[in-house]
Formats: structure tokens, sequence, C-alpha cells
């Protein structure tokens, strides 16, 4: 799979490693493959990698990940996508085209 990287240094998520539980289903919701298992403990491969859809946070049992979910460049295209208008993120001063 083609790893794709939104904007570098930006997302929000962090992992507790101490909090998880290594159930894996971090593993199972993500749609950019974000996490990796290690032991019996999840790690984050690459922040870079996450489109900050939330599905790991939502799905993760012990709350052991963090993110704004629908927030920055990344919501801004998916919304742009899905309503057919021109994605909009706001990431400046000016209004900012996404694309």
């Amino acid at each position: 799979m083609q790893r794709l990287v939104y904007l570098k240094n930006v997302v929000t998520l962090t992992l507790k490693e101490d909090k998880c539980n290594g159930c894996g289903m971090c593993l199972k919701v993500c749609p950019h493959e974000v996490f990796g298992m290690s032991g019996h403990k999840a790690f984050i491969i690459d922040k870079d990698y996450c489109m900050e859809c939330g599905a790991c946070a939502l799905n993760c049992p012990q709350d052991a990940i963090l993110v704004r979910a629908g927030v920055g460049c990344a919501a801004a295209l998916i919304q742009g996508a899905l309503t057919g208008t021109e994605p909009a993120c706001g990431c400046s001063s000016r209004k900012a085209s996404c694309s």
C-alpha cells in the first residue's frame, strides 16, 4: 500500500503506550496503517500517515489514543470531495486552498 502523507509534523495523534492493553483494535480500524504492534503494545509507525479520522481513538477500550478528529487539511480535503466544494482548511490568515 502506498503511504499517504498529508502535512509533515502537524498531526494531533498521541498514544499513551502505558495505557495500551495490546488488543490491536487501532490496527484493525486505522485506514492508513498508522499503528504497529510490538509485543503486547501498539506503537505509532509514522504520525504523518494519520488523516485524523478518529477511528482509533473511538475504538480504543483503554482510552490510550488521543486525536483531534476532523481538523486540519485532511478533513478539508475529505469534506470538499464529499460535498463537491473547494476544500479550505483555514490554515493561514487568508483563505487557504488545501489542494
